[in-house]
């Protein structure tokens, strides 16, 4: 079992970084080894939830970010496992889980924090959707 803490003290683990992106859900799955280049590349916002396999909130947004991923094809939804790739958490100062973070070119453009329903997510999201006007 993991231990929580590590990542969030600073911790290194030992763990393969060669891993390739996966997708499930219509999730893509990052790694410290894929990040950079997706997030770079992506030609739409791009949004990485932050989680851990012990964090209860993570486990309940994930069936939501999961439905968002299938209906919102404007933007890309991505996961990243603090446990397994520590570096990217603390580089980006993800001190809390499931943190939430936008990227859009490759920069952050938006920080939530803490699990939400899906009726707020998609209001907070909403600057990233197109407009149906």
């Amino acid at each position: 079992m993991s231990n929580p803490s590590r990542w969030l003290m600073g911790g290194k683990l030992t763990l393969p970084s060669e891993r390739t992106c996966a997708m499930a859900d219509g999730i893509v799955t990052l790694t410290t080894s894929t990040f950079d280049e997706t997030v770079a590349s992506s030609d739409k916002p791009i949004v990485v939830d932050f989680w851990a396999e012990w964090c209860g909130p993570c486990k309940m947004i994930a069936p939501i970010l999961g439905e968002i991923a299938t209906e919102q094809t404007a933007i890309t939804v991505a996961k990243l496992n603090v446990d397994e790739n520590p570096e990217i958490a603390m580089r980006f100062n993800v001190m809390s889980i499931p943190t939430l973070l936008v990227f859009q070119k490759g920069e952050v453009a938006k920080r939530l924090v803490g699990a939400k329903g899906k009726g707020q997510l998609l209001q907070e999201l909403d600057e990233f959707l197109p407009t149906s006007r």
